[in-house]
């Protein structure tokens, strides 16, 4: 029973009234006799220090428009070319694979221990057969979660071998076990060292916005340069891409951990291990979570891009598909890794919410769950895979039967051709999709990249400055001016210019979408629940999959690479979002409740407020997302800096696939000041 404190009021009637308004022509004088001080006396001041560089801006800005009238693009002069000192470095990096020190003695032993690991884990699963894969898959679900997820993994990994995919499946989850494991662990250590040291998190935060925002395009030829075609470069390449959003969580979760239960633990005499290993981290266990959960989609969806560089498995199924413009073979190959991505999203989900609550107690345990609790549980369930794994060798069908096969490419290109015929064009009155695009492009995408192409350089910096001023600091607009300059210095300011009316866009999308969406599913488990499936086909389905029906509805150029980002970027905001209004303090809900504040009020008052950090970390990687996919967008005609990546790769040319991807950083790196600075400049 809880109880409630009414504040204690004055009675009404009183032996002399009080005057309650303030003393005409002056201020009460305060206790110690001196003048107070306004409330609003700083107020001058504060708005001086934002006022004050936009002045000097304004002034910088009307001089450099009288010396240099009509000035457009980037200054030959400022410009400097890298192809040289890159064609070196790719050159001597080739000439000493195979003789220096740092290859022989560092880079071999980490290439030689990803490919073991890899290899033991694809020998143990073809060892164990399909009968003993899907046994393990159903009896771990079981053991966490209960008879649904057990009958959802066993129905996930049939499928796979209905659709002919079992021996790419488990080639597959043999890479992503060791990469997001290798994810996990690495991004784990850097969101503790983060969370941990504001000065740290400072200096990890552009190293981490560099591992995420830079194209899986552009650091695959240096990985292939370093560790050659293979698996070790394709791994690695994924933990490249899947810690940072492990990281940035992980961060996120401690910093935002209860003061209170913090200096309850401080006062009590724990120590600071003590106070991490029994408060911070189970206060944290929701957004580490949600930060494996990222690590396994982002992971799952480099499985294709992996495949261009070697690691086979069902990526290289679905780049052959695509390849071919085959899109019911590149899908038969993309459900599985949806599928993997399901299964292992619900089983780290329950192996989660099972880490510091309370077991039932037996008597109340059904009879298998009482006799496969405890360690001999574990040892019962292991003997039971094993049994059924030689019982599937010994008859013969550790393989899945030829027999059994489904073909899901015909029936799935009819569809699309179908489509194709009916959608593109000739809707009445919404018109196609065809339409819709080109108004999309003529609309928005070409007066976007019109007005930056045309704005003068110059303009362009002191706008973003002044951006990062107003919702930052005077630091945050510097590094974002000196990123967009970055640009310009390395030779590419007009493709990046038009990759950022692309990201500007696709951005804009996203957020309206995905907020609206999160507010919904915030409001509604049943709603939450429905779109959880979708949300996760939605991220983990590789972008090369829906690249080619977004193509065929919508045919080639920047629009369908809009589309392809926005469908690609959706899952992550609308999860970062819900998990973030869900998590407001509930007791700031009920005191709004009680004061009589409508939902809408709640909603704006309340819950948008509180749930800021959540917001600004979906706006950082809605940013992430969109820029990973613009740039597979270069493949479809979305042109500008995607296209230079690809063609790096293509064609081996270290300096313009870097340039291009380094160009890509900055624009992130700029994106993300503009938009994340204002928490972490209250707390600096």
């Amino acid at each position: 029973m809880t109880s409630t404190t009414t504040p204690v009021r004055e009675p009404a009637s009183s032996s002399a009234p009080r005057d309650t308004k303030p003393p005409t022509g002056g201020s009460s004088p305060s206790p110690d006799g001196s003048s107070p001080r306004r409330p609003g006396s700083r107020l001058p001041f504060r708005v001086g220090r934002r006022v004050l560089p936009l002045a000097v801006a304004a002034a910088v800005v009307v001089t450099l428009g009288v010396l240099f009238p009509g000035a457009g693009s980037w200054p030959g002069a400022l410009a400097v070319d890298l192809s040289g000192p890159l064609g070196r470095a790719g050159d001597w990096i080739i000439d000493h694979r195979d003789s220096h020190p740092l290859f022989l003695y560092f880079f071999g032993h980490v290439s030689n221990v990803v490919v073991v690991s890899v290899r033991a884990v694809y020998v143990v699963l073809l060892a164990a057969g399909w009968t003993g894969v899907t046994a393990l898959a159903g009896l771990v679900a079981w053991r966490l979660a209960g008879v649904r997820l057990a009958l959802t993994s066993v129905a996930a990994f049939a499928v796979c071998g209905l659709l002919g995919m079992w021996i790419p499946t488990m080639q597959t989850l043999a890479l992503m076990v060791v990469a997001v494991a290798a994810s996990v662990v690495v991004g784990g250590l850097l969101g503790l060292a983060a969370g941990l040291s504001p000065r740290t998190e400072r200096v990890l935060r552009p190293v981490l916005d560099t591992m995420q925002i830079l194209p899986a395009f552009a650091y695959l030829l240096p990985m292939v340069l370093v560790f050659g075609i293979g698996v070790p470069a394709a791994v690695l390449a994924t933990v490249v891409y899947a810690a940072p959003p492990m990281a940035r969580l992980t961060a996120l979760g401690l910093r935002d951990a209860d003061a209170g239960v913090l200096e309850a633990a401080a006062s009590l005499g724990a120590t600071g291990r003590q106070r991490l290993l029994t408060a911070r981290l189970p206060l944290a266990r929701r957004q580490i979570l949600l930060g494996v959960n990222q690590a396994i989609m982002m992971g799952l969806s480099m499985a294709v891009i992996a495949s261009v560089i070697g690691a086979g498995g069902l990526g290289d199924r679905v780049y052959q598909a695509l390849a071919s413009v085959d899109v019911g073979a590149a899908l038969a190959a993309g459900i599985p890794i949806v599928l993997l991505a399901v299964v292992l999203d619900r089983t780290a989900d329950a192996a989660g919410a099972r880490l510091g609550s309370n077991p039932p107690r037996a008597a109340e345990q059904h009879f298998l769950r009482r006799v496969f609790a405890g360690w001999y549980g574990r040892l019962l369930c292991l003997l039971a895979v094993v049994a059924v794994a030689v019982a599937g060798r010994m008859l013969g069908t550790s393989q899945w039967p030829d027999s059994w096969k489904v073909s899901l490419a015909e029936p799935v290109n009819r569809a699309v051709a179908w489509m194709t015929d009916h959608l593109y064009s000739g809707v009445p009155v919404v018109g196609g999709t065809a339409d819709w695009a080109a108004r999309f492009t003529g609309w928005l995408l070409d007066p976007l990249r019109s007005g930056l192409q045309a704005s003068p350089w110059w303009l362009l910096l002191l706008l973003v400055g002044a951006i990062g001023v107003l919702v930052g600091t005077r630091r945050t607009a510097l590094t974002a001016v000196l990123a967009l300059a970055a640009i310009g210095v390395l030779g590419v300011w007009e493709p990046a210019l038009d990759t950022l009316s692309q990201v500007l866009a696709a951005v804009a999308v996203t957020l309206v979408l995905g907020f609206a969406i999160s507010i919904g599913a915030a409001r509604s488990a049943r709603a939450e629940r429905l779109l959880r499936p979708v949300l996760d086909v939605c991220q983990t389905m590789p972008q090369f999959v829906y690249l080619i029906p977004v193509v065929a509805l919508f045919g080639v150029g920047r629009a369908p690479a809009a589309a392809a980002a926005v469908v690609y970027a959706l899952p992550a905001v609308v999860r970062i979002t819900t998990q973030g209004l869900r998590e407001v303090n509930p007791a700031a809900m009920e005191s709004a409740r009680s004061l009589g504040a409508t939902g809408s009020q709640q909603l704006r008052q309340v819950q948008l407020p509180l749930a800021r950090p959540a917001l600004l970390l979906a706006v950082n990687q809605a940013v992430v997302l969109v820029l990973a996919v613009v740039i597979i967008g270069g493949l479809v005609g979305g042109g500008a800096l995607g296209y230079d990546v690809v063609l790096g790769l293509a064609q081996g040319d270290l300096a313009t696939g870097l340039v291009a991807g380094a160009a890509i950083v900055c624009l992130g790196l700029m994106l993300d000041r503009v938009t994340q600075p204002a928490t972490k400049t209250k707390e600096a």
